[in-house]
């Protein structure tokens, strides 16, 4: 079955601004008709490109089994356009929208991650940060980048009281690095077979089940090149991603599947000693 974009939240009114954050993409807190969102609009000062890599990021941390927001296209009409931070200004056209959950990211909650009800998606957040080479979340040289616990979210919604769910969240860095544009070259073999882990914190190591990543293994060898096309297909012409740019995205995103299902169980058992500890990873 072809992959389809299947959220039924779909905003199509922008009714009210709450505030913009300080960030490259202006993430702002806004109303919608269909409830309160997050938008990253055309017209932030990181371009539009960190648009499409977010959009097609969370679609292929949804396919490959994460919780996710539920995101839309939210088209702005010249009537929406409002400040953002450092003079920048939002643009009519499409917008990336986040459906607001209850909860708090990571870093801001002061909560351990023995109250997650799904403990395995931390295994799995770490495979898919390395297929997808994101670096915004925890990158393998930390002095290239800090970590940033904040872009793990932590939702109150639908668990008991003192429980949170695991939500893979802001994904403009997958497949490039703070200021790289989206080229025909995001298929070089530097990025195919880059065989650093990325996203794994010291807190997530003790918490690995080598079961979930053999699972991640297998899920990522389903990855094929008509579900790569029509992810990448449904990036808004707006957001200026030629047609060669996205034939390539699609080659890297199925090259690197394979690569990545192939050598990450041994990658993450050479890496965990990185943090000071020893013995292997769970077994599930």
């Amino acid at each position: 079955m072809a992959w389809a974009h299947e959220s039924t939240w779909q905003p199509t009114r922008l009714l009210q601004v709450a505030g913009s954050v300080d960030t490259s993409t202006g993430a702002t807190e806004v109303n919608t008709d269909a409830g309160r969102a997050y938008i990253k609009p055309l017209g932030n000062r990181q371009g539009p490109h960190v648009l499409a890599t977010d959009w097609v990021g969370t679609h292929l941390a949804k396919w490959f089994g994460l919780s996710t927001f539920d995101i839309a296209i939210l088209t702005l009409d010249a009537d929406d356009a409002f400040p953002l931070p450092r003079g920048y200004t939002a643009q009519p056209g499409p917008a990336f929208a986040a459906r607001a959950l209850p909860g708090e990211p990571w870093g801001q909650s002061g909560l351990q991650l023995n109250v997650l009800v799904n403990p395995e998606d931390i295994s799995r957040l770490v495979v898919f940060d390395t297929w997808t080479l994101n670096c915004d979340r925890y990158h393998h040289d930390l002095t290239a980048r800090k970590p940033n616990p904040d872009n793990v979210y932590l939702s109150s919604k639908g668990v008991e009281a003192g429980k949170r769910r695991l939500i893979a969240m802001d994904h403009g860095l997958c497949f490039i690095r703070s200021g790289e544009d989206l080229t025909p070259k995001l298929a070089n073999i530097g990025k195919a077979q880059d065989d650093h882990i990325y996203g794994l914190f010291p807190d997530f190591r003790e918490r690995l089940q080598q079961s979930t990543i053999d699972d991640c293994a297998s899920r990522l060898r389903e990855m094929d090149t008509s579900t790569a096309d029509a992810i990448i297909e449904s990036v808004p012409r707006e957001w200026e991603v030629s047609q060669e740019t996205r034939n390539a995205w699609s080659e890297l995103i199925c090259r690197r599947a394979t690569f990545v299902a192939d050598n990450v169980s041994n990658w993450i058992e050479k890496t965990t000693p990185w943090f000071g500890e020893t013995g292997r990873i769970n077994n599930g």
